[in-house]
């Protein structure tokens, strides 16, 4: 009776034979979306039937959990120990072994299949792949030695096709485009072998470094507490994890400042970050950027074209070129904004930013070959509405019409009265400055906006001799 089950139970393993082929074919990446709790659920049962003897039920959940193929090759192992002359067992090994590279053990599984089985296309077909295989190395080990790292990633990826479970070909390959500073697709490669291999703390240490090289200081502090947590006493994970980790607050405040809008505190905390970091580009980018933004806010537009500019010598983003045209924008440098935005939107086209940016730099520039309502008070744009009717005051007493005798002086006076009336209707009037702000003259004619002003209104608002004013503002 145990004769006749067991024969029965092998028959019932070859029967599913092939769907556990197909199942050992998946690529690491779709098998990498398997869960942990799932991998060690289908471990955990496959044991629990091999130790009943059920060959067939323990197979079939141990290629469930195919992902963690050191897993795999060690039960296939434990099968093969239990009953040597399991054919399809050792075929599955051999399948396993070649995915890790391992070409000389996968060629003594696959031969001793066809010893039993001539005719087995699967194994035929996984032994004709190992010599190319090695060959297409071979080529590899003397492009790397001659500098060629694009070609030398390319063979390696034709050798990873057929070994995707090899830890040591992605660690090569991440060589290759580590050299190119390909910093993406090496911290692709690193981090499938950190699912291929356990406690693997190098591999988080070269993806956390490779994440900071590209100036992506949260996910390289994420990627650094991952090799803590497998080894707490590394000495290089932890020494690079403390840099990393004051990186990160100092971006982190500066951002937040510069939210809150208190510009020199978010500069305060930016400023270090190009202390600590002197070497990483992509870091100091992202300091100067916080720099640019922040001394725009705080209104020294000279310290932010200089700090844009720095960004931009590193990283030419669309962004930057608007943050440095809203500081020229800052320093009345209008041509050099208008070159800015035009700049951002060849790069990016649909940035709405860029296109209200460029306008406003239009506007601006138009504004200035006419009347600017601040320059004709003597203010600055921040000025506040008490520090302009002051000014205001000041500068129409300073050119009454009647101070002047009749003449070029006193035609001139009227002229600069009535400028000085107009910017204290516009600057005193929050939506006639917000739209002189955007660009707008609120008083021209010609915009079609024109409101009836009156400069002979305010003419009229003075009395007496000419040191005796009487003054109605509203």
């Amino acid at each position: 009776m145990a004769v006749w089950l067991n024969s029965f139970m092998l028959s019932g393993v070859m029967y599913h034979c092939g769907l556990l082929l197909v199942l050992l074919d998946l690529s690491l990446d779709v098998v990498g979306s398997v869960s942990q709790l799932e991998i060690d659920r289908h471990l955990e049962l496959g044991r629990e039937f091999l130790a009943k003897g059920q060959l067939q039920d323990a197979l079939s959940h141990y290629h469930a959990a195919v992902g963690k193929a050191k897993f795999a090759l060690l039960d296939l192992d434990r099968v093969l120990e239990l009953k040597p002359d399991f054919t399809s067992a050792r075929l599955q090994r051999g399948n396993v072994l070649l995915k890790q590279a391992q070409f000389e053990k996968a060629e003594v599984d696959f031969r001793d299949v066809l010893a039993v089985e001539p005719h087995n296309s699967d194994a035929y077909n996984a032994l004709y792949k190992i010599v190319p295989a090695q060959k297409d190395l071979l080529i590899v080990d003397r492009l790397i030695k001659n500098g060629d790292y694009t070609t030398a990633a390319q063979q390696l990826s034709r050798v990873i096709e057929v070994c995707p479970w090899s830890a040591e070909l992605r660690e090569r390959r991440a060589e290759c485009y580590e050299a190119l500073e390909d910093y993406v697709s090496a911290i692709s490669d690193i981090r499938s072998t950190t699912k291929l291999q356990s406690d693997n703390t190098q591999g988080y240490l070269k993806t956390a470094t490779l994440h900071y090289r590209l100036g992506q200081v949260e996910e390289s502090l994420t990627e650094i507490r991952e090799c803590l947590k497998l080894d707490p006493e590394h000495s290089q994970c932890f020494s690079f994890y403390k840099k990393v980790k004051k990186i990160a607050k100092l971006l982190t405040d500066a951002r937040t400042y510069r939210d809150q809008r208190d510009y020199a505190k978010c500069i305060d905390s930016a400023q270090p970050i190009l202390k600590h970091e002197p070497q990483v580009a992509n870091v100091r980018f992202l300091a100067h950027q916080e720099l640019c933004k922040c001394y725009v806010g705080n209104l020294e537009p000279s310290k932010a074209i200089k700090n844009c500019h720095e960004a931009i010598k590193i990283r030419k983003e669309a962004e930057v070129f608007c943050d440095r045209g809203e500081a020229y924008l800052a320093a009345e440098m209008f041509d050099d904004a208008i070159k800015d935005f035009e700049e951002a939107l060849e790069i990016d086209m649909r940035l709405q930013r860029a296109k209200q940016g460029l306008h406003k730099a239009q506007q601006r520039q138009k504004l200035s070959e006419s009347r600017d309502y601040y320059k004709i008070l003597g203010v600055p744009r921040t000025a506040s509405k008490r520090d302009i009717i002051k000014a205001y005051r000041k500068a129409a007493q300073k050119w009454h019409p009647d101070n002047f005798q009749e003449g070029d002086e006193k035609k001139r006076a009227e002229k600069k009265f009535i400028d000085i009336a107009a910017a204290k209707e516009v600057l005193t009037d929050d939506e006639k400055r917000a739209k002189f702000d955007q660009g707008e003259d609120p008083l021209d004619p010609e915009s079609g906006k024109h409101q009836g002003f009156n400069p002979f209104q305010e003419f009229h608002q003075f009395h007496g001799s000419p040191f005796q004013f009487k003054f109605h503002f509203n």
